[in-house]
This record gives C-alpha cells, sequence and structure tokens, in this order.
C-alpha cells in the first residue's frame, strides 16, 4: 500500500487565517465538514426525485452524514477524510483520518506535551512513546480497542453493531495559540496497523507552522523543515 500526498490548511480557534498546514496521504478524501447550503438543497432535491424504495435508504444515509458532521464540528475536527486502499488479497481497507485541536484552557500546550511525552518516556508500557517531529516535540498513542460500528441503527431490536478497530494518535503543540493538534488514524484493518502507524507518523511530519507556498530560493526544490520536504520524504 503506497501513499502520496496533497498539501492542505487550517485555522485554530476561529482564526481568519491558517496557523497549520499538513500533507493529506493519497487514497484519502476529503469530507466536506462545511457544505454549503446550496449543496444541501440539492441533495434534497435529488433525493425527493429517488424512487420510493431507494428514498429511504439515501435519506437514512444523508442523516448520517449531517449527524456526523455537526458531531465532527462540536469536536473541533478540522479536516476528515476516509482512505480506501487495496488490501494484498484483493480486497479494500478503510481508514479515517482527522485532525482536530483541544484547547488547553490557558495552560502551555508545549508543556502539556512536554508532560505526556515525559511520562510516555518513563512508561514504556503505557502504549505512548514521545515524538520529536519537524514541527516540534510530540507524542504517538495507541491502542486497539471495541467500538460501535456503523450500518446499523442502534436503537434496532439487533443492537448496535460493534466492531475492532486500531487507533493511532499523535499529539503536538500548536504555534502561538493554547491548543494542541491532534493527528488521528482509526482503521478495522488490526493486521495492518503497523502500515497505518506509519502513515500516521507521516502525516505528523508534514504538519508545519510555517506557510510553505511563501517565496523559496529554489521553486522545485522544498525547503528543508518544510511540509513539502516532509511529504517528499514521507510519501514519495
Amino acid at each position: 500500500m503506497t501513499t502520496t500526498a496533497a498539501l492542505s490548511r487550517s485555522a485554530v480557534s476561529g482564526a481568519a487565517e491558517p496557523v497549520f498546514w499538513y500533507g493529506i496521504p493519497h487514497g484519502y478524501a476529503k469530507l466536506e465538514l462545511e457544505p454549503p447550503r446550496e449543496r444541501i438543497e440539492e441533495l434534497v432535491r435529488e433525493l425527493n426525485k429517488l424512487p420510493p424504495e431507494q428514498r429511504a435508504q439515501a435519506s437514512q444515509a444523508l442523516q448520517f452524514y449531517a449527524g456526523m458532521v455537526t458531531a465532527l464540528n462540536a469536536q473541533n475536527v478540522h479536516m476528515c477524510a476516509v482512505g480506501y486502499h487495496p488490501d494484498d488479497d484483493g480486497t479494500i481497507v478503510t481508514s479515517t483520518l482527522t485532525i482536530s485541536t483541544v484547547s488547553t484552557s490557558g495552560h502551555s500546550a508545549k508543556l502539556v506535551i512536554a508532560g505526556l511525552a515525559g511520562t510516555a518516556a518513563d512508561d514504556p508500557g503505557s502504549g505512548m512513546r514521545p515524538l520529536e517531529l519537524p514541527c516540534g516535540l510530540g507524542y504517538l498513542a495507541e491502542e486497539k480497542k471495541r467500538t460501535v460500528a456503523p450500518g446499523r441503527d442502534p436503537d434496532s431490536p439487533e443492537g448496535p453493531l460493534r466492531g475492532d478497530v486500531w487507533q493511532g494518535t499523535v499529539a503536538v503543540a500548536g504555534s502561538g495559540t493554547p491548543d494542541i493538534i491532534l493527528v488521528q488514524l482509526v482503521t478495522p484493518a488490526l493486521h495492518l496497523a503497523d502500515v497505518y502507524r506509519d502513515i500516521l507518523l507521516g502525516v505528523a511530519r508534514t504538519l508545519t507552522f510555517t506557510d510553505p507556498t511563501k517565496s523559496a530560493s529554489d521553486p522545485d526544490e522544498p525547503r528543508a523543515g518544510s511540509a513539502e520536504a516532509a511529504m517528499r520524504n514521507d510519501f514519495g
């Protein structure tokens, strides 16, 4: 499973200008977290044109999307992308990549990250380990857990669907803000945990607080430490 990356950007805490940039690996499709009203109205019109037997299913999918977008925005998720990649046996494996921010309520984000990274270094069995990233100090946490899976109404007589997933999280301190940036990757493909860990770390290494589109001495060669350089190293 190979990946390349595209450059994207985000703002923190309602900032008018983006304050951090990141790379998105190949094979990931971004969800529109703030769809324009015109797009929603168009979807509703298309929904009403469907035959009755298809309308109910499409309506359920649209409601699921609306609910998911509302939940993601409530959790300060700046980017959500769904990945589709072929496995060695020809099947398609899925994953979800998110980038979000968490406020430290006025505390120093760098001190919080340094404390957590120190805890990870002192306790290797905690499932956490410190990271030295191009953008600064961070830590990696990973776990395998059982969770509710989409696809069935949780109030149905059969109850909600449940499945096992691998979840990896990288946390780094924001630049000039009290926010911690979280890069998370979740997949039900437990046997590919090592592969997805590498993808997660690759995305984390592309995080930068310096606008990578600003002038450089050589337009064909990315600046050292920039998002382009990190993406070229990690995603090819």
